[in-house]
């Protein structure tokens, strides 16, 4: 009996190897040797398209809509993109005209009017129901069900078939998919230590840097792989170049994966303990990236004075800033900080936008910690995301550091199909300055006076923007 119980496990064992070297097998030869020489065999492709007819035509959007119609004659109204206020986006002197127009005198003349108040009490009530600010770090809710979970208050349930469908999808997520991303992960950050490690023994010179490019662009491209990520990219003629500085606006942590999985960028940030810190010192072994310590954090002219040298060097690899300063929902580019535009030199904006249909890629820090985050990111279908390198740009004479700012986050709005809003992100995490409201309190007390009104919905002005 014995004897036959320690044979059955010898097979058991036998079988666990004989698995374990075909899962590695075709994960290095059909994954990974591929995505480190940036070739594709077309096999995330395919299964974007199954993944497409699955979620938009055979199930989900299909019996979603044929469950209304079933269940009611009323229209299911669709989650308005930017939130449930329509504002109609004039100045402060045009509203309060508007509500002034019953009135025989006109706001030109200067006069106090007791409707005034109702502008401002209008304003209150739309901050508290639709508060711009708050919504651009909740996720971004679907208008179709994408089987991994509810976004939507209309997704109850539909039909038995809907969820076995998205039980099946759950085994596939977690059973298969997330077992081979972990793996892929793992790889690609021990080949990244390894590899830029190796790398920094060798001597400053043209053959030390083309392997420090090689060995980043490999060991991105299997992380990339690692959350089968689809990744277009437009326009890769404007695709910065040394010595300059690339802005994006900021949705995710693996944007930095996702942008330097078709170049290499010197990434500046704080210095960190543990595993990232053992990831950095690596990093900047090969290549001159530039970490901080906290208390150089808080100099704003040694970081200045820091990134001003790395650009004048034009053998240096492009700067890569979020100057948004925190994550955003993929909805909205939120205030750029004037910091990373008073270095000098040009500037390369880059839009970001990911289709939240096979998976959110918003990272809020405020709900999920960095590990919840990346699980939820390699149990999601994928990571299909667009990114467009917009025409260089240069700072116009007689245009301060807010100005530029605030034209190359225009841009970055206009090609990437996000709302462009001037409200500093760090309200995240912080009340609204006093200067906010003194700013309108001044608007406001120039046009009772008789004076011109500066034009302004919200605090758009610049003394704003310099904030």
């Amino acid at each position: 009996m014995t004897d036959l119980c320690e044979g059955g496990m010898e097979d058991l064992w036998s079988i666990a190897v004989v698995l374990l070297q075909v899962w590695f097998s075709v994960m290095i030869g059909f994954i990974m040797i591929p995505a480190m020489f940036g070739l594709s065999l077309g096999v995330t492709s395919v299964y974007i398209q199954i993944l497409v007819k699955i979620l938009e035509v055979t199930w989900a959007t299909l019996r979603i809509e044929r469950g209304h119609r079933e269940r009611s004659t009323l229209p299911v109204p669709a989650p308005l993109p930017f939130g449930l206020i329509q504002r109609e986006g004039g100045s402060m002197e045009q509203e309060m005209g508007e509500l002034r127009r019953y009135r025989t005198q006109s706001i030109s003349r200067g006069e106090f009017a007791l409707s005034d108040s109702f502008y401002f009490y209008i304003k209150g009530l739309e901050s508290i129901v639709d508060d711009q600010v708050t919504q651009r770090f909740s996720s971004e809710e679907l208008v179709s069900w994408n089987l991994l979970t509810r976004t939507n208050h209309n997704f109850h349930y539909i039909s038995l078939r809907l969820t076995i469908i998205w039980g099946l999808g759950v085994i596939i997520r977690y059973c298969v998919l997330f077992p081979l991303r972990i793996t892929l992960a793992i790889i690609g950050l021990t080949w990244l230590v390894i590899g830029t490690t190796l790398v920094g023994f060798l001597p400053n010179n043209r053959l030390k840097n083309w392997l420090s490019e090689l060995v980043h662009l490999m060991c991105y491209r299997i992380c990339a792989r690692g959350l089968s990520a689809t990744i277009q990219y437009h326009n890769k003629e404007n695709k910065p170049q040394k010595g300059g500085i690339c802005v994006a606006n900021h949705t995710s942590p693996i944007d930095i994966v996702i942008l330097a999985n078709d170049g290499c960028y010197a990434m500046v940030g704080q210095s960190h303990g543990g595993l990232m810190g053992v990831i950095q010192r690596s990093m900047v072994r090969s290549c001159p990236h530039v970490w901080f310590e906290r208390s150089e954090m808080r100099d704003r002219n040694a970081v200045t004075s820091r990134l001003r040298a790395h650009v004048a060097a034009k053998t240096n690899l492009p700067i890569l800033i979020f100057p948004e300063g925190t994550c955003i929902n993929n909805t909205s580019v939120m205030m750029f900080k004037k910091g990373s535009f008073e270095i000098g030199g040009t500037i390369y904006p880059v839009a970001i936008k990911y289709d939240p249909r096979f998976g959110d890629a918003f990272w809020n820090s405020a709900k999920y910690n960095m590990v919840n985050y990346l699980l939820r990111m390699m149990t999601s279908w994928a990571i299909v995301v667009n990114v467009w390198y917009l025409p260089p740009m240069t700072r116009r004479e007689g245009e301060d550091a807010a100005q530029f700012a605030n034209r190359v986050k225009s841009a970055i709005a206009h090609q990437g199909g996000l709302l462009d809003m001037a409200w500093d992100g760090s309200l995240k995490r912080a009340k609204v300055k006093e200067e906010f409201k003194e700013q309108q309190q001044k608007m406001y007390s120039s046009m009772v006076m008789g004076k011109k009104g500066r034009n302004s919905q919200e605090p758009h002005t610049e003394s704003t923007r310099r904030q």
